[in-house]
């Protein structure tokens, strides 16, 4: 058998293949680009020379610790210059970069810290107390480093904890070398970081990303977001929610400006964007709504359009209209915390302008096509694995495949089979296939509700709410009923200012949507979300059974 020439002393070697790392976009940034601002926080501005070296200096730091390959290190911080260096400081070392959520309560964090067998832990002093008391039900005794944000300030409603740890950050950077000599992974299926899930049912698992996923997303957020050379990017989504979907990794292949921001609020967001010039950001429905409902006080005029980047369901038309005319260009992503975010985007074509509004809602309402760093995106059978009909109306379960998809659950084979069973991963979510190759989620497949045995779609009448000029937020869930089985029950959060009654809202869901479909009870509240904005639905379930 002749060999194959193209496989015959043509082999992998150091000048010809190096592991993709996520590490490499801010090497290359700040030896390009050394004095361009790399981090705004507060007054302070710090350039790429120096983020980088500050990185160098926190993996040389957590090295003399002992910190290497197989190793967890925990950040319990808000979005800050800290968080940053952590993304490129704790990898640099081999490690693993661990990052909690800031509204966690002790009992999760100290599973989350036992779990991940976490070796040093940096905490911001506003989550001391939390993070003690979690400290105090754990096996694992990290090495606590305490972080003290000189942008805290005073007039907060948040009280700065007391130093709980055995070091200071910047003590302990101050001893590490700027010009630390890291390496990239020795293979780029190396982790890079883990992130726990939700936990809603349960304890929640640890997903894990790899280099290679965490430097693709890199390229694919700069496409999809419409990024230029040296965009200016406000950190409005957390930081700990998919590691930022991979946006502190990202800014570094176009040589970005990462600008903090500790506290979401209306006042923050106009000032960063007037006086910094901002052009990106992400964020859930939640932060449109604040800056939209902010007073005339609050707000500022600016001169550039900002890329919106926003993940959940698609913005009602009234929205998007008034985010166009407030200076935003919104730009619907899908993803899971085991696509390390987005990985799906509502790719908009120009001539889709100029049909009518309701063919214009319905493209909107999509979630889209894959990213390009994705390489495959299908609604399937679960039970047959076969692709669904392309014909918008035969429900399937929404499955990825490529490189950024997580590696699987820590230390959980079974849960990690049960995801990638027949070669896909199963995002849990329903939706169907466009012809055109887009998809449209119809619900999680916990949230159909099945009332006399017709299923409903929780997303399609939340959708019809949403159309109702009072209403600001929406949430359907299934309430048990002993004829039906089950009932569309309606949680509704009211614009400020705005008034609607149970009845009418009702009638007018009854105007877009089959009578059956059409909630049986509205409950009208502040709706409970989580951290990223997301509305708490298992919680929303709990109360409808006692709805009156």
């Amino acid at each position: 058998m002749t060999a194959n020439p193209f496989e015959t002393d043509l082999d992998r070697n150091p000048a010809n293949y190096q592991p993709l790392t996520p590490l490499s976009h801010l090497e290359r940034a700040a030896s390009v680009y050394p004095d361009h601002p790399a981090i705004i926080h507060g007054a302070a501005t710090v350039d790429y020379r120096t983020f980088y070296a500050r990185s160098r200096q926190l993996a040389s730091s957590l090295a003399a610790l002992g910190v290497g390959k197989g190793d967890t290190v925990s950040v319990m911080l808000s979005n800050t210059p800290a968080m940053l260096e952590a993304h490129h400081g704790v990898p640099m070392t081999g490690a693993v970069l661990h990052s909690l959520n800031t509204r966690l309560d002790a009992a999760v964090i100290a599973f989350q810290l036992d779990h991940a067998n976490t070796k040093v832990l940096i905490v911001d002093r506003e989550f001391s107390a939390v993070v003690a008391q979690a400290l105090g039900q754990t096996t694992v005794a990290p090495v606590v480093i305490d972080y003290d944000d000189p942008q805290f300030g005073t007039d907060t409603p948040f009280a700065k904890g007391e130093p709980i740890g055995s070091h200071d950050y910047e003590a302990f950077l101050a001893g590490g070398d700027p010009d630390y000599e890291w390496t990239g992974p020795a293979d780029e299926w190396d982790a890079v970081s883990l992130n726990y899930t939700s936990g809603t049912t349960g304890n929640p698992k640890g997903v894990v990303y790899h280099h290679r996923g965490a430097a693709l997303m890199g390229y694919s957020n700069v496409v999809a977001s419409g990024m230029q050379k040296h965009p200016i990017y406000l950190w409005t989504l957390p930081m700990f929610h998919c590691n930022g979907w991979c946006f502190p990794w990202t800014l570094g292949v176009v040589a970005g400006t990462h600008v903090c921001l500790r506290w979401v609020r209306a006042a923050a967001m106009y000032e960063a964007i007037a006086d910094h010039g901002v052009t990106h950001l992400c964020g859930a429905p939640i932060v449109m709504a604040t800056l939209l409902n902010a007073p005339d006080s609050e707000k500022r005029r600016f001169d550039q359009t900002v890329s919106f980047n926003t993940a959940a369901a698609p913005p009602p038309e009234s929205v998007l209209s008034q985010m166009a005319d407030a200076g935003f260009e919104v730009v619907h992503l899908y993803g899971l915390t085991e696509t390390y975010g987005p990985a799906v985007v509502n790719e908009w074509h120009r001539e889709w302008d100029e049909l009518d509004q309701a063919e214009r809602i319905s493209m909107k309402a999509r979630q889209g096509v894959r990213y390009n760093a994705l390489e495959g995106l299908s609604v399937r059978d679960p039970q047959t694995m076969e692709p669904v009909p392309d014909d918008g109306e035969t429900i399937g379960e929404v499955m990825f495949r490529g490189n950024i998809v997580m590696k699987g659950y820590l230390k959980n084979p079974d849960a990690t089979r049960e995801a990638f069973a027949g070669g896909w991963f199963h995002s849990g979510d329903l939706g169907v296939m466009h012809k055109d190759g887009y998809i449209q989620l119809k619900d999680r497949s916990k949230d159909i509700i099945i009332s006399g045995g017709e299923n409903i779609s929780s997303i399609e009448v939340e959708d019809a709410l949403y159309k109702h000029p009072a209403v600001q937020a929406a949430a359907v869930v299934a309430r048990p009923d002993d004829k039906w089985g089950e009932t569309p029950c309606a949680f509704v959060e009211l614009k400020p200012g705005q008034s609607v009654d149970e009845d009418a809202l009702i009638a007018h869901c009854r105007d877009l949507l089959a009578h059956f479909k059409c909630p049986r009870h509205v409950v009208f509240q502040d709706l409970p979300k989580t951290s990223t904005g997301k509305i708490q639905k298992f919680v929303l379930r709990e109360q409808a059974k006692s709805a009156d």
